[in-house]
């Protein structure tokens, strides 16, 4: 069993599709054991998003658990924007479209769990970094996330 008090938060790296300056994200593993004896395939991604930042709408290969923390928002899922809250949770099955944008004013916190340290992603909207406005959006892409030179 591990025990992670405090994660560390860093800022996003550059994405000319997903421009979040101001977020900041934290992903938590278990870190691998020589016996075996770990938490293999469940990632929790913390994320705080920024005022006027969004999540682009995006769908992944694997199972996802949203749970907003703090902070009011907007979860794009079913088709359409709705406002979320905190205690708000969404069940987002393999393939289904989701997203987040926040224009509270104030910043969200959220986070996510991912059955699968190895996710596919397609993004179905862009949140172009200044200059990239019309780049088209990029191929699907894999991200291991137990494999820090896999990240985005």
């Amino acid at each position: 069993m591990t025990v992670i008090q405090k994660p560390e938060y860093r800022r996003f790296p550059a994405d000319p599709h997903n421009h979040k300056p101001n977020s900041r994200y934290s992903l938590v593993l278990d870190p691998v054991r020589p016996d075996g004896r770990y938490v293999k395939d469940l990632v929790v991604n913390f994320e705080h998003l920024a005022s006027d930042e969004v999540i682009p709408v995006h769908a992944h290969t694997n199972e996802e658990v949203l749970i907003i923390d703090e902070g009011e928002a907007e979860a794009f899922y079913d088709g359409e924007w709705r406002p979320v809250r905190p205690g708000s949770v969404i069940l987002v099955p393999p393939g289904v479209a989701h997203g987040f944008r926040n224009r509270s004013g104030s910043g969200v916190r959220l986070h996510a769990v991912f059955a699968g340290h190895v996710v596919g992603t397609r993004l179905l909207e862009r949140s172009p970094a200044p200059g990239t406005e019309d780049d088209p959006l990029p191929p699907p892409y894999i991200i291991d996330f137990r494999n820090p030179d896999g990240l985005p």
